[in-house]
């Protein structure tokens, strides 16, 4: 099975100036667990996810003046829809996290997580023999 079979194709996108406070209310809304942080003066993506978000309130800063820019992720390992849900996994296992930014011609198309690959594998082992 591919990382395009997996994917979320909806792709929450923030700039670097939201707060935390807003980035995870739209999180929320969309039922989402990242956002893709795109800063038109960087250049570049990054991704912020729930994670960052907890543990910065976690230290004590405030959800409300805290910039998303602060606590993007911008050293992305980015997945292509053809990679296997073998790669990706991998990938997240050896980066430490859970969601990695789909990509295709340079634009982010999905978000593949640890929940998206478990929900595929899930029903095929169910009905592996035992």
């Amino acid at each position: 099975m591919l990382v395009r079979d997996a994917m979320s194709t909806v792709v929450l996108t923030i700039g670097p100036a939201h707060t935390l406070r807003q980035a995870a209310a739209l999180m929320s809304a969309r039922r989402v667990g990242a956002a893709v942080v795109l800063d038109p003066d960087e250049g570049g993506l990054g991704i912020l996810t729930e994670r960052d978000i907890l543990n910065s309130v976690g230290l004590g800063e405030s959800p409300d003046t805290e910039r998303a820019h602060a606590h993007t992720t911008t050293d992305v390992v980015f997945a292509a829809p053809t990679w296997t849900l073998e790669e990706a996994s991998l990938a997240m296992t050896h980066g430490g996290f859970r969601h990695l930014v789909v990509l295709d011609r340079g634009e982010p198309v999905g978000i593949v997580s640890v929940r998206d690959i478990i929900r595929c594998w899930a029903p095929l082992r169910q009905h592996a023999p035992a």
